[in-house]
């Protein structure tokens, strides 16, 4: 069984959001031709943010980007983004979602952030997406989404390290890269770890 996991489109994630990815944008209609796939299941994450998060760099009266401890692990502050029940948290409009099976929430505790779709960054609490993708019996895992340095690099760790087969559909993701390297570096982590870097081109030809 072959799923697809996508990560975090939401409007705080694009441009003009509160913490914007550079052509973020770019990766929806990518995304969307993803979901005409055969695919058995499909879901999507969504950053699930509570106000006052432990993230928000306004919570502890910092200036985004510096990096304080939250539950013992270094923390980078973010602004507030993607808080419960704003706008900039909802799933962007142009996204096909009549595929989904499941929107797994996360980042919803106050005192520890979540970066994979199945954890929190402790690996303390885990999101429920895992028993539900093992439910439906999927082995191949498909990731897109926002973005390649955070959510979906952890995600697709977390997916490895669970015995997924992960392919990164390297096409329909974008970056942060707070420092210029970041984007190289989570890509050359990943492959390290067993996860295989493919286009949506390649996807096409392995699916259809």
């Amino acid at each position: 069984m072959k799923g697809l996991l996508i990560v975090d489109i939401q409007y705080d994630f694009l441009p003009g959001g509160a913490l914007g990815v550079k052509e973020g944008d770019q990766v929806v209609p990518v995304i969307n031709q993803l979901t005409q796939l055969p695919f058995d299941v499909v879901v999507a994450s969504q950053d699930w943010h509570p106000i006052g998060h432990g993230s928000f760099a306004s919570t502890h009266q910092k200036t985004p980007g510096e990096v304080v401890s939250l539950k013992g692990l270094p923390q980078i502050l973010w602004p507030d983004h993607c808080v419960q029940g704003s706008k900039g948290a909802e799933i962007v409009s142009s996204l096909d979602v009549t595929k989904l099976a499941a929107v797994i929430p996360k980042g919803t505790d106050p005192d520890i952030d979540s970066y994979s779709a199945f954890f929190d960054n402790g690996h303390k609490k885990a999101t429920g997406l895992d028993p539900f993708l093992k439910e439906k019996g999927v082995k191949e895992l498909y990731i897109a989404g926002l973005a390649t340095d955070y959510c979906v690099k952890f995600s697709t760790l977390d997916a490895l390290a669970l015995g997924y087969d992960v392919f990164v559909v390297i096409d329909a993701c974008r970056a942060v890269n707070l420092n210029p390297l970041d984007e190289q570096e989570a890509i050359s982590e990943m492959q390290s770890r067993g996860a295989r870097i493919v286009t949506l081109k390649e996807v096409k030809e392995r699916l259809m």
